[in-house]
């Protein structure tokens, strides 16, 4: 009976060996498992029938492999083609997103064109109405003025014109010498003074109310105006200076208000003597222009047929930020009658409303006004030639482009998915999306910045590493 007693004694010893051997092993491997466990880690789990994202250990897995929102297993996901942001990763690129919908797109052409002004009706040429020396000059340079105002004093120096106002004070006191004959004549009455005396009397002043009248209307072809001539009768004195004023007719602004003329010239200076005829200023009315497209000889038809279906064209202005400034709705005037023998180009008009940017007076006094669109401006214009209906339009900076391949980046909570899709038709501003099953109208995308969502992509799976490195040809 003792001996099974001696048995178990002599087995205790053996297990708390064991145990110590066992815990001298595992314990040094434990607190060295940072250093060796990501060695053996994908092997291990490869073996025990996983596929762990490339690079991430298990803890870290565990970690984050739920992601709130993030669904690993929707459709078409898979990690090569997907991608996740940060938030100032997605403000870094300026990333934007929307939806998918379907609309009408104008397939168009762009053509080249320069903002110029109205032939006849942009420019006011002020004229000297007779000769003289000017002297006073009243506006500067780009100073607004209002209809009617004071722009020059000229001093008369025209001896014909200086003769025609001493002809028309002689006639005018000769007219009332004989007025007040006839009045003294017809008080003596007819039995005193023959009636004979007192119609010759009456057919002298028909006379002289003749040239009188003449030379009234000699005085207006001179350049003076009815008040100055009625000036010069009334009190005798002639004209030794003239005003020259602005053009009466003014264009009226978007509220309704008179829009000033512009001074773009001023031709003379102070002292200098000037004929009839000669220009003094011109003056700028820059509230409706043109712009003069360039239509090349293979666009002549769709240029012709614009202006047949009276289509709208949208005019692309560049900006300092880069994006392009749209003016939309607009028209063609006219297209030339004739194609350049030389460039092989035709010409054709739109019409292009202004608008006032600024108008207001400086210290002095004096008012300027700056145009939104000036004569010379360079602009393109899209003149639309197709129709298509029923297609997914998106900004051309929300389709990526790798070698043939087109890429969309569809938005999932956290993360984007690439999607390949069929490009039926790209320009600077716009890509058109064949509707083909690829992206459906409600998804949302990303509708900026796709070309560096592509990068990152190719930089997540290694494009960027060698793919020859070891490779020996």
């Amino acid at each position: 009976m003792s001996t099974p007693a001696v048995t178990n004694r002599a087995v205790e010893p053996r297990r708390f060996s064991a145990t110590v051997v066992l815990l001298s092993v595992c314990l040094p491997l434990v607190a060295t498992a940072p250093w060796w466990f990501p060695h053996v880690q994908a092997p291990l789990i490869r073996a025990l029938g996983g596929a762990p994202a490339a690079g991430a250990s298990i803890a870290t897995e565990a970690k984050h492999d739920d992601h709130a929102g993030h669904d690993h297993g929707h459709a078409g996901h898979s990690e090569e083609n997907s991608l996740e942001l940060s938030e100032q990763a997605r403000k870094g690129i300026g990333l934007r997103e929307g939806v998918i919908t379907l609309s009408t797109f104008d397939r168009t052409i762009t053509l080249p064109g320069i903002v110029v002004e109205r032939r006849g009706r942009s420019k006011v040429d002020v004229i000297a109405p007779m000769t003289g020396y000017v002297t006073k000059i009243y506006p500067v340079e780009g100073e607004a003025v209002v209809p009617n105002q004071p722009l020059f004093e000229l001093r008369l120096t025209h001896e014909e014109l200086v003769q025609a106002q001493a002809d028309l004070l002689r006639s005018t006191e000769e007219l009332d010498v004989v007025r007040r004959e006839i009045a003294r004549l017809e008080t003596i009455g007819e039995g005193v003074i023959p009636t004979k005396t007192i119609l010759d009397r009456k057919y002298e002043q028909q006379k002289i109310e003749a040239v009188h009248r003449a030379q009234r209307q000699a005085l207006l072809l001179h350049g003076l105006d009815e008040t100055q001539v009625n000036d010069i009768v009334a009190t005798r004195v002639l004209f030794s200076t003239v005003t020259v004023h602005a053009p009466g007719n003014a264009i009226l602004g978007k509220d309704g208000s008179k829009t000033a003329l512009q001074v773009q010239e001023i031709a003379v200076e102070r002292g200098r003597n000037v004929q009839a005829g000669e220009s003094l200023a011109v003056l700028a009315d820059h509230g409706a222009l043109l712009i003069e497209g360039i239509a090349f000889e293979q666009d002549i038809p769709q240029i012709t047929r614009a202006v047949a279906e009276n289509s709208q064209l949208t005019a692309l202005v560049e900006t300092p930020g880069g994006a392009a400034q749209q003016i939309e709705q607009l028209s063609i005037a006219f297209v030339a009658n004739r194609v350049d023998p030389t460039a092989r180009t035709l010409h054709f008009y739109v019409h292009l409303p202004n608008d006032v940017i600024r108008n207001g007076s400086g210290a002095d006094g004096v008012r300027f006004i700056d145009w939104r669109y000036k004569p010379g401006q360079r602009m393109q214009l899209r003149v639309p030639v197709e129709t298509w209906a029923e297609r997914i339009v998106l900004p051309a900076e929300a389709v990526a482009q790798d070698g043939v391949e087109n890429y969309v980046f569809r938005a999932n909570s956290d993360h984007f998915d690439r999607q390949a899709v069929r490009v039926e038709y790209r320009d600077p501003q716009s890509v058109v999306i064949a509707n083909d099953g690829s992206l459906f109208p409600g998804e949302r995308v990303a509708l900026s910045a796709a070309q560096q969502l592509q990068l990152a992509l190719k930089n997540k799976s290694g494009g960027g590493i060698d793919p020859h490195a070891g490779h020996n040809h």
